[in-house]
């Protein structure tokens, strides 16, 4: 399935009754030092329904998943007892598809709400359109921000080409506006907007990790947001180039005595390159992100 068709069937959103995801318990795992570490799973390209994925993940040593607000109550049932069957955290992903901002605020909302009834450790929203408005795609962000207060659920905005925050600069006006505006790193997507490693935009850069909260750990180059193979050794300057950033935020994050969260998110076809004529990719987008998690363990596991 192509990203785009995916990420407008998940955020297509149902109004009616909204059941309780789980029993009320205090929003802490996240905002304290519980693990120092916690690496999630994407089920974006798994071929397989929710308990599949779940026992999956659990298997392959994963802390949690991060997947996209289900759009209806057998959706959420079924979410809900995957997780708690396998023992798994739970991040959610939210937002809008309509090219109509005022039907797209109201998907935006119903997401958000929904997310935030299934009591998640965070919220990681596609935030908006690139071709709305700056005042059209701040009121998103501050609606997040008050059901953030509200709700005690962190809420991020991730850096994601099409959406609010699709280059550094214009993040920048936000971050500089918004002084409660947080983020999902994944920086794999300015890369390709901005054509580069982003070496000439230090100070755009070092202002964006300041208020990352959560990080997508997939690998960008100066042509595209997914490298075929970080495991390849002709990447190593673009794999060297992220990890410094983590580094930052990892290092941050300690400092603040707070968890560490991060997706393992290289993506399927044609996210990840494939051979011409036979549509086959040039890797295997699982092991990927096994590799993904194992790095991250080995680098940023406390001693």
């Amino acid at each position: 399935m192509k990203r785009r068709n995916f990420i407008k069937q998940t955020s297509i959103i149902t109004s009616g009754f909204i059941a309780d995801f789980t029993r009320k318990k205090e929003r802490t795992p996240y905002m304290k030092k519980e693990n120092d570490l916690i690496v999630l799973a994407t089920n974006w390209g798994f071929d397989g329904d929710i308990f599949q994925f779940c026992e999956k993940a659990s298997a392959a040593g994963y802390d949690g998943i991060e997947v996209w607000v289900p759009s209806d109550i057998k959706g959420i049932s079924d979410l809900s007892q995957a997780i708690n069957k396998y023992g798994l955290k739970l991040g959610l992903l939210a937002g809008g598809s309509d090219k109509d901002f005022s039907i797209h605020e109201n998907q935006f909302q119903q997401s958000i709400n929904k997310g935030i009834s299934m009591n998640p450790i965070y919220i990681n929203c596609h935030s908006g359109k690139d071709y709305f408005s700056y005042e059209q795609n701040k009121r998103l962000i501050s609606f997040t921000i008050q059901q953030s207060k509200k709700s005690g659920t962190p809420i991020y905005h991730e850096t994601h080409r099409g959406r609010s925050l699709f280059a550094g600069h214009v993040t920048k006006r936000f971050i500089d506006d918004i002084q409660e505006l947080r983020l999902t790193l994944d920086i794999s997507h300015w890369c390709n907007v901005h054509e580069s490693l982003l070496a000439d935009q230090d100070e755009m850069v070092n202002l964006a990790l300041t208020r990352t909260d959560h990080i997508h750990a997939r690998i960008g180059h100066a042509e595209g947001p997914q490298i075929n193979d970080p495991r390849a050794p002709e990447w190593k300057e673009a794999v060297d180039a992220h990890l410094a950033w983590w580094d930052i935020v990892v290092e941050r994050k300690r400092k603040e005595d707070k968890a560490i969260t991060f997706l393992t998110e290289f993506g399927p076809p044609s996210y990840l390159p494939t051979l011409p004529f036979t549509n086959q990719p040039v890797a295997n987008q699982w092991d990927i992100n096994i590799y993904m998690m194992d790095l991250l363990r080995k680098r940023y596991n406390s001693k």
